[in-house]
């Protein structure tokens, strides 16, 4: 007679657990449903307008490049070379005149 009752409170126990688990799974799906809906409604926008961003950026950065960063470099190579050019001419006529002083 106790054996039966003993045996009868665990069925019952492992019923409720497993209703218990049943109800948790329910859960775990609504949870994992919400996510999947949170990422497709909310987080995917946010990357695409991401990667309209970094697109934007990229065609900044090379307009920048091209029209401004490389005129500015070639003027002042340019620059550069006329500098160097009269600091040579300047130079060798300084040293034909010392030549014709002595």
């Amino acid at each position: 007679m106790i054996t039966a009752t003993i045996r009868d409170i665990a069925i019952i126990i492992i019923a409720i657990q497993s209703i218990l688990i049943g109800i948790l799974i329910a859960v775990l799906i609504w949870q994992i449903w919400r996510l999947v809906n949170t990422l497709q409604t909310e987080i995917k926008p946010i990357i695409e307008e991401t990667r309209e961003t970094v697109q934007t950026v990229k065609g900044t950065a090379s307009f920048i490049g091209s029209n401004i960063v490389e005129p500015v470099a070639k003027t002042s190579g340019y620059m550069a070379g006329a500098r160097q050019t009269v600091r040579q001419l300047a130079g060798l006529s300084r040293s034909s005149k010392k030549q014709s002083t002595k």
